[in-house]
């Protein structure tokens, strides 16, 4: 019969038998994770021997197995032995909100492309924007991922403050932005991709504590402007990503409003703590910015990737790109918040804001609250933890739930130790009980963990100090 396999790929009741035996699957996988029933959080494969595995699958493998070699065979994030990258063990409910999403596959570049979703981002976007402590004039939108939102921000940092217009006349002198050495790589990504060159990140050294020097700030700004610089941005780090260190965004907000400069604060990971009762202090100044990024899949327990973008004063988001399309929007001073397209890079993206939505409808801003205070607190008392214990040192008290520390002997010299610990790391990832990473901070290598999962206790993290010290006993 003529579109047969057309037919059987839309076919509602195979779907309906599909998807039901794939949430059973994905139930139990949550459970056994959570609970701890799976041994291990990780099944370390090299990527040769993995390629050949998938490449054999295709052509060898059994349909009713792909979920269950995918589940083996990815990291556990819902495990509570998983203290790796920043990255949520999701709630649940948001795998149906991308179902949901992926099915109906609205674009929303235009309105007529993402009707619910882009109302829905309005409310979620003007909620955040009241909780960080925006006024009625703020705004803001949902994006694809911290990296691209900060890139969006610092475009709209240029075309508010730089006098010529770089978008459509292109560079005249040199611009730059100020960033603290210690800041996620993809601030400095973003200040090449804009052209800004390796000459124009100003780099302020970090404290003692690996957060933006404050006191440094002016004389950074007056090198870079006896070299020819413009500087027209300052970022505040809210953490960085290596240590979790907050950068004292009420300081650097007074230093911007000084020389009449943008400040954007990449709170992509810890920006979230706006809603925790106990540790919304670590964001004083936040307030004060004229863009924030918080990502929804780090703090807030959303599936990647989305990213919101928010901005003081909304006509920024409307204008940071002047590009006509006359196929899909019309060139009109009006607060179009509806036009997905006019604001971001993206010309599709996915509903990401129905994950956002959803959270606050079931469970309201309490869950963020709880989930950032529970994770902050944690890492507090695994910090006493490692102090406590004679084979290891932190690099400093953490902040967030981000912890740094590492395996000392006296003997061992810098060098030693850094080897010593970056071969621990490998052998704690191929045996997969454990997931956590590695920084290096100031040529020192640490064992570097993220408590992003809500069943996390200080048991498990017990039991990971003692397998570090079971392992470094086979180097």
């Amino acid at each position: 019969m003529e579109n047969d396999l057309i037919k059987k790929l839309y076919s509602e009741v195979a779907f309906e038998e599909l998807s039901t035996e794939v949430v059973k699957e994905l139930a139990n996988h949550i459970s056994n994770t959570t609970n701890g029933k799976n041994e291990k959080t990780i099944r370390w494969n090299t990527p040769e021997k993995e390629l050949k595995f998938w490449l054999d699958f295709l052509e060898n493998g059994r349909n009713d197995e792909f979920i269950s070699e995918i589940l083996k065979r990815t990291t556990h994030t819902h495990h509570p032995k998983y203290v790796g990258h920043q990255v949520a063990a999701p709630s649940p409910i948001t795998a149906l909100t991308s179902m949901v999403s992926s099915i109906l596959n609205n674009g929303m570049a235009v309105y007529e492309m993402g009707m619910s979703p882009s109302a829905i981002e309005r409310i979620v976007t003007d909620k955040v924007c009241a909780k960080i402590g925006y006024g009625s004039n703020s705004g803001g939108f949902l994006t694809s991922g911290g990296t691209l939102a900060n890139l969006t921000a610092l475009l709209s940092a240029r075309k508010a403050i730089v006098k010529h217009d770089v978008w459509n006349e292109g560079h005249k002198g040199q611009l730059g932005i100020m960033v603290c050495e210690e800041a996620h790589y993809c601030v400095d990504r973003a200040a090449r991709i804009m052209g800004l060159g390796e000459q124009g990140i100003i780099k302020v050294p970090a404290g003692e504590d690996y957060s933006l020097n404050t006191d440094l700030l002016n004389t950074c700004f007056q090198q870079a402007k006896a070299k020819g610089i413009e500087i027209f941005a300052i970022i505040g780090s809210a953490p960085s990503t290596a240590t979790g260190a907050y950068d004292n965004l009420h300081a650097i907000a007074q230093f911007a409003e000084s020389k009449q400069i943008w400040f954007h604060v990449d709170g992509a990971h810890g920006g979230a703590a706006i809603y925790s009762k106990k540790y919304k202090h670590l964001v004083t100044g936040i307030d004060k910015a004229d863009s924030v990024v918080i990502d929804g899949h780090k703090m807030m327990l959303m599936p990647t990737i989305t990213t919101a973008l928010l901005f003081k004063d909304k006509r920024h988001a409307q204008h940071t790109f002047s590009q006509k399309a006359d196929y899909l929007l019309n060139d009109t001073a009006e607060d179009q918040w509806y036009q997905s397209g006019k604001k971001t890079f993206e010309c599709t993206k996915t509903m990401m804001s129905l994950h956002w939505y959803v959270l606050l409808k079931f469970y309201g801003e309490a869950i963020f609250d709880e989930f950032v205070t529970r994770q902050y607190d944690l890492a507090q008392e695994f910090a006493e933890m490692v102090q406590e214990h004679p084979s290891f040192e932190l690099a400093t008290w953490p902040q967030s739930n981000i912890l740094c520390f590492r395996v000392i002997e006296d003997s061992k010299s810098n060098e030693e130790l850094n080897d010593l610990n970056a071969r621990i790391r490998q052998l704690l990832l191929e045996d997969g009980e454990f997931y956590l990473v590695q920084t290096k901070l100031r040529g020192v290598l640490y064992l570097r963990t993220t408590l992003m999962n809500a069943f996390t206790t200080k048991s498990h993290l017990s039991d990971l100090l003692e397998k570090i010290v079971a392992v470094k006993t086979t180097v």
